[in-house]
């Protein structure tokens, strides 16, 4: 009864320290896909007797701009116009005389596209691609730990009639436990296939944004890295500068686009195909501790959701079951020979198969040594040794500890 006392206890402990992780507004939900042609980064400064005035000039002068960055034929403004389907205000200032701002001109595909010709997708359509936006900045790796700009530049990008399809989570609930920085240097299939499942995704892109700011309030320099797969694999690399943090999501945005055209090019290329080794049989068995982080983000949504609802207080307990096992579950350490992350894979699946094992996750991993696994085992450390023993183990007991080896 202690024990199972003790387990709610540090579950109970673990999830609301899960709930402070995820606290917060932390989601940027991605602007809905369209298949429009924009033309973004336009820049007006145009006077007139008043401000409204100076607005209607400069978005028309907006719309001629986008208008020939197209190679559109000659038209009349009003004809322009009604081509359009929306005008996005990326910055804007405006006085009693004059109108400043930096604008998106985004026309209607079905009607522009008599004049600039179909603009259909050419070649194959990627596989589904989680897009991990990647900020590195004053010596921190963040992805959604907190909102940032290169969260939102890419939350706002529009694919278009780009051949990638991207999965762009929102980075709300129990995304920022599972989307992690750290996750992008893990390689056990075992992780990436069943976080790639909970987004409907068969691989992974990476998009770093190193950002080193030269001094408050000055020029802000852009390292951009293209990596993809669970290897995390080099793709390409660029760079930018803002000339100062007003200037900072013209930046982002303009290498959104950068990377885009990173990631079609490998596309041509043949390179950015789904890793064949995230389609093991071994998958059908999870990690426990990756089940727990996606059991907690769960909870915190339902609990977020029952918020919302009104169905519970924001300061009470959410609505969360805890039902303690009956059998008594103790943890031993286990030794094992790991060559390479397939053995570990491999071992950790035998190991949870044995009879009475409960639950079993790494501790520690040493590619090419001996790794370390926790396993939860209902019994004693002698009936485990025989369990392994009867897998086909060669067994070394120690004190409340085993060695393994084939």
């Amino acid at each position: 009864m202690a024990a199972a006392l003790l387990a709610l206890a540090l579950l109970g402990a673990a999830l609301a320290f899960a709930v402070a992780q995820v606290a917060g507004d932390r989601g940027i939900a991605p602007v809905a896909s369209s298949a429009d042609i924009a033309v973004n980064g336009i820049k007006v400064d145009v006077g007139a007797a008043s401000p409204s005035e100076a607005r209607e000039k400069a978005w028309r002068e907006a719309q001629r701009i986008a208008w020939q960055k197209l190679g559109g034929p000659s038209l009349p403004d009003s004809e322009i116009e009604s081509l359009l389907s929306a005008v996005v205000i990326e910055r804007e200032q405006a006085s009693k005389t004059r109108y400043t701002a930096t604008l998106g001109i985004i026309f209607d595909r079905a009607r522009a596209s008599r004049y600039l010709g179909g603009g259909e997708v050419r070649g194959a359509i990627s596989a589904p691609m989680l897009l991990l936006p990647v900020t590195a900045s004053a010596g921190s790796h963040l992805v959604y730990e907190v909102r940032n700009p290169w969260q939102r530049a890419w939350a706002e990008f529009q694919p278009g009639t780009s051949p990638v399809n991207y999965v762009r989570p929102s980075g709300s609930g129990g995304d920022s436990l599972l989307l992690t920085y750290g996750q992008t240097g893990r390689r056990s299939r075992l992780w990436w296939r069943t976080i790639l499942d909970q987004f409907g995704a068969a691989d992974v892109l990476v998009a770093v944004a190193a950002l080193h700011h030269q001094w408050p309030g000055g020029p802000i320099k852009g390292e951009f890295t293209a990596r993809y797969g669970p290897d995390n694999r080099f793709l390409g690399q660029f760079t930018l500068e803002a000339a100062n943090p007003a200037a900072l999501p013209e930046m982002l945005a303009q290498a959104t686009g950068r990377f885009d055209a990173l990631f079609q090019q490998a596309l041509a290329d043949g390179t950015l195909r789904p890793d064949p080794t995230l389609d093991l049989a071994v998958t059908s068995q999870i990690d426990p501790a990756l089940q727990r982080l996606i059991e907690i983000g769960r909870m915190i949504e339902e609990r977020e959701a029952a918020i919302a609802a009104g169905e519970i207080l924001p300061g009470a307990a959410g609505p969360i079951a805890l039902v303690p096992q009956p059998s008594v579950v103790a943890g031993f350490v286990v030794q094992f020979a790991s060559p390479d992350a397939r053995s570990v894979d491999a071992t950790l699946a035998d190991v949870r198969s044995a009879s009475g094992v409960r639950a079993a996750a790494t501790t520690s991993i040493a590619i090419g040594g001996t790794s370390v696994m926790t396993v939860s085992f209902a019994g004693s450390l002698d009936e485990l040794a025989a369990a392994l023993r009867a897998r086909g183990y060669t067994v070394q007991q120690g004190p409340n500890a085993l060695a393994i080896r084939r």
